[in-house]
This record gives C-alpha cells, sequence and structure tokens, in this order.
C-alpha cells in the first residue's frame, strides 16, 4: 500500500498537479479520447455505435479485416449499463460513510489536494445538498433500469463499460472534492441538514432545475419503454428533439455544476469537466440515433429536429 501511494504521489508530482486536478484531468481526457474515436468512420462504426443503431457488418467476421475488427469483438452485453447505476449508487453510499466518519479512503484523497483547493472550499450544506441529488440521480436511474428493462440481445464494446463504470465512480468523488476543507475542518453532523436560514438564489434555482430536468428525463423513459417495437417517437418531447431524455441528463448535471460552486466562483470546475464528458458522450450519441432515424424512417422525418437542446445543439 505504501508503494501504491508513493507511486501515486509521484505521478502527481511529476504532473504538477494535486488530486483535484487529476479528476478534471480524468474527465476531459475521456471526453477527448471519445471525440478522438468517433471521427474516422472505421474507429465509430466499431467501438461507438451500440444497441439498435450498431451496424454488425464490421464485426462478423474479426479476422477479415484485422485488430480493429478483433478489438471490436470484444463486447459485453447492452443491460450492462445497469451496472453504471448500481456503481453511482454504492459509491454514493461508500462516500456518505467515507466523509460521515472522515474515513482513510476520504483522508487519502484529501491529503492530496492542495491548500488552494482546501481555503476555496465548498460549504458543508453544500456538500450535503450536491450529495443527496446526485445519489438520488443514481438510485432514479437504477430503478428505471430494472422496471423499464426488456429483454435484448444488443451489445456495446466492453471499453465503453469500463469508461462508463469509471465515469459514475469519479462523479462520486467529484461532487465533494472541492468541498474538502470544510470537511477536514470538522465532521458532518445532522445539524448541518437544518435549514435555519432561506436558500440561496443559487439553490433556489439550481434544486428546481434537477427535479424538473429529472422528471422530464423519466417521463422519457418511461415513454420510450411503452414503445411496442423502435418506433419514430411521437411524445411532445421528441417532436422536435432527437434525444430529449440526454438534454435533461445535461441539465441535471449542469445544475449540480452551479449549485457546487465554491464561494467566489460562478461554477465548480471539477463538476463542469464532468459535464464535459457527458455532454460529448451523450452529443455523439444523439448524432448517431438522428442518423440512424434518417436511415430507418427517411431524412424528411427528422432533419429539422435538435439533436439535445432546442436552439443550442
Amino acid at each position: 500500500m505504501d508503494l501504491l501511494a508513493h507511486g501515486v504521489d509521484s505521478a502527481l508530482d511529476a504532473a504538477h498537479m494535486d488530486a483535484v486536478d487529476a479528476l478534471r484531468a480524468f474527465f476531459l481526457l475521456a471526453a477527448a479520447t471519445t471525440v478522438s474515436v468517433s471521427i474516422p468512420s472505421a474507429l465509430r462504426d466499431r467501438f461507438l455505435v451500440y444497441g439498435p443503431r450498431a451496424t454488425s457488418g464490421a464485426r462478423d467476421q474479426p479476422s477479415a479485416a484485422g485488430l480493429l475488427d478483433f478489438l471490436a469483438t470484444w463486447q459485453v452485453p447492452h443491460g450492462y449499463f445497469a451496472q453504471f447505476y448500481v456503481a453511482s449508487v454504492v459509491s454514493s453510499v461508500f462516500w456518505a460513510v467515507q466523509l460521515g466518519w472522515r474515513g482513510c479512503v476520504f483522508e487519502s484523497i484529501a491529503s492530496r489536494v492542495s491548500a488552494e483547493h482546501l481555503q476555496q472550499s465548498m460549504s458543508l450544506t453544500q456538500v450535503l445538498i450536491c450529495w443527496l441529488l446526485l445519489a438520488i440521480q443514481g438510485s432514479r436511474r437504477l430503478w428505471e433500469s430494472v422496471i423499464f428493462r426488456k429483454p435484448s440481445s444488443s451489445q456495446m464494446w466492453c471499453v465503453h463499460w469500463l469508461l462508463g463504470l469509471g465515469f459514475y465512480l469519479a462523479a462520486g468523488v467529484a461532487i465533494w472534492i472541492e468541498g474538502s476543507g470544510a470537511i477536514r475542518s470538522r465532521s458532518l453532523t445532522l445539524a448541518d441538514l437544518q435549514i435555519t436560514n432561506a436558500p440561496t438564489l443559487r439553490t433556489f434555482i439550481c434544486v428546481p432545475l434537477f427535479l424538473i430536468a429529472s422528471g422530464l428525463q423519466h417521463d422519457c423513459h418511461h415513454f420510450l419503454f411503452s414503445l411496442k417495437k423502435y418506433t419514430l417517437p411521437d411524445h411532445p418531447l421528441f417532436r422536435g428533439i432527437v434525444c430529449p431524455h440526454y438534454g435533461a441528463e445535461c441539465l441535471i448535471y449542469l445544475s449540480l455544476t452551479y449549485l457546487a460552486a465554491p464561494p467566489g466562483q460562478i461554477v465548480n470546475k471539477t463538476m463542469l469537466c464532468c459535464l464535459a464528458f457527458v455532454a460529448v458522450n451523450l452529443g455523439l450519441t444523439a448524432q448517431n440515433t438522428k442518423q440512424w432515424y434518417m436511415q430507418k424512417f427517411g431524412r424528411e422525418a427528422v432533419q429539422d429536429r435538435w439533436l439535445m437542446i432546442p436552439y443550442i445543439y
């Protein structure tokens, strides 16, 4: 364990980073890698497209086209998506214990946060509210993945699955890491949950935004589950947007990005990097979905629809 800790410290020192910088770099590097894979069609069609949008032609004969086709055969069932939300819920519970009692894993990470980031810290109330909202998001998505599940033979690339697990575990840290200074100054108690003052304007705006976006996303997922077969969605939210549930996901993380901003800052930069990964990943998937709709239902059916968020993307 000491050898591992020494290796982590050496790597952070060599990169002139602390734990906060490393977490931000993970989200941005993951987003950049996803974009890079999406540009060449030879990579995009093999590694990014999954589910009903996937084409099997490049994967039917892995020995025919060489290394890329071979790598593309490393698939896991599409149903493994539920594991993302299991990881999210388990992460929220784990960090509730670690933050509440300032456990050894929390101390190991917080001890590698620079003095600058410790001083510019979220408040304990911010940490609690943001942790609770992320726990709600993970729990709802896990519940939906169970009740809205349909039998499917679809698969996704194993790296996509591993990256998703990494994202949700990293998000569980990102939601509190910029509050390390406040958490280390004193232990969290139930008294921190008491609302003795009126909510700030930031809280008054961001919490309802989170709840509204969550409700819209749930409504979209329920509608898609209700379809007897994969047809062009005619739900009001889908009439002008290809993937409104992806836009709702971005709004959920946007609300957390603003809500978790340390005093004197507009946004929480770590959560902003987290949002960047979400927007890039879902944006590319929405783009693939629109192309698939055009092929299946005709260009005229969806060509005027926005991908995720009206008037923006």
